[in-house]
């Protein structure tokens, strides 16, 4: 279910053309959070809390920063337990505790009026679970799961129904409870994670959610698609939920039913 890739602590992240400033969280004796801080190309419009997929570590993940400090977002991404040089052991509630603690030290500094919380892959159960118990300005979801639970028994008996278990990430339950706006992101052709569980999680909060489709997209190729860009930027220069005018459009016409 996880392919970490470990760094040692004196490894040197380097990245062309970006800002960047590295930190460490130390949660407990021995734990350690590892991050990277990426900074806006212009004025800082806010930040986003980037929760990442399953593999490798933020080494290679912040590549995709990009996508958001081109539009002035600060960009914060971090690896969890095991990855990168984070350190400690790994399960659901230490990921779901790390998570909702770099959340709140984000807060100390950033309004959360101006925090986007964006998780892709593995990370949009977590960035669900954070929206759910906060108030940032947005909540957004790069190929996301019903649960993980549910996606990973398309796999069995591959991987053993204990270690399922004991990763549930029921994200379905959790975006429940999310009061911010909703972006969906998915690529049709995802055979990972099948584009119908974003269609499943639109339904929970309708009256929220925005589902984007990237046509033909997979589950990691979608940087690779102009739509998926498109997509970006009108999430990231939106203001949130549009009221519909309810008097002078369609919405409301009800068509007769034609009589026998």
């Amino acid at each position: 279910m996880f392919h970490p890739e470990k760094l040692p602590k004196d490894f040197q992240f380097q990245y062309e053309n970006q800002e960047v400033k590295e930190y460490n969280l130390e949660i407990k004796e021995g734990v350690t959070i590892n991050g990277l801080l990426f900074k806006a190309k212009g004025k800082s419009k806010g930040l986003v809390y980037y929760l990442k997929g399953n593999s490798k570590s933020i080494k290679g993940w912040g590549k995709f920063a990009v996508d958001f400090t081109l539009f002035d977002y600060d960009v914060l991404m971090i690896d969890y337990r095991g990855f990168g040089k984070s350190t400690g052991k790994m399960s659901q509630q230490t990921m779901k505790d790390d998570a909702l603690l770099v959340y709140d030290k984000i807060k100390e500094r950033v309004k959360e009026e101006n925090i986007i919380v964006y998780g892709r892959s593995l990370g949009t159960g977590l960035a669900t679970k954070v929206a759910s118990v906060n108030n940032p300005k947005m909540l957004v979801l790069a190929c996301p799961y019903f649960s993980m639970s549910n996606n990973a028994k398309r796999y069995l008996p591959f991987i053993p129904l204990g270690l399922v278990m004991r990763y549930s990430m029921p994200t379905y339950k959790w975006i429940k409870y999310v009061k911010c706006p909703i972006k969906i992101i998915h690529g049709t052709d995802d055979k990972v994670i099948r584009f119908k569980s974003s269609v499943r999680l639109s339904k929970m909060k309708p009256e929220l959610t925005r589902l984007y489709p990237i046509i033909g997209g997979g589950h990691k190729n979608l940087h690779n698609y102009e739509s998926y860009h498109r997509a970006l930027k009108e999430i990231l220069n939106s203001q949130g939920i549009t009221e519909v005018d309810r008097e002078n459009t369609s919405i409301d016409f009800i068509r007769t039913k034609r009589k026998k």
